[in-house]
């Protein structure tokens, strides 16, 4: 007589029973829908009347390892959070100061 397995042992789950484990930090993606985005409708906002699409640029990040010296980053990070951001915004001053100097 053959051994009869579990519905655990086959893979099939009991329609009674939902599936609540799920990796740890993992959200559902929300699927949107074509009628989630109005893209017809009229801009209502008074401070997006003027804006550009070049406005709301905004560049890939890339995440790297930068060595810095200790008193350099303890001055970025003073101010408190959002250090790396501070460090960014430098560093887009500095290169595109030499952009238009070369340029």
């Amino acid at each position: 007589m053959k051994k009869r397995r579990s519905r655990e042992a086959t893979g099939v789950r009991s329609a009674t029973k939902p599936k609540t484990r799920r990796a740890k930090g993992r959200r559902r993606r929300r699927t949107v829908k074509p009628w989630d985005l109005n893209l017809a409708a009229p801009v209502r906002d008074s401070r997006l009347q003027g804006a550009k699409i070049g406005d709301f640029y905004r560049p890939l990040k890339k995440p790297i390892t930068v060595r810095l010296d200790a008193d350099v980053l303890a001055w970025f990070k003073k101010d408190g959070r959002r250090y790396q951001t501070r460090i960014n915004a430098a560093l887009r001053k500095v290169m595109e100061r030499e952009m238009k100097q070369s340029g």
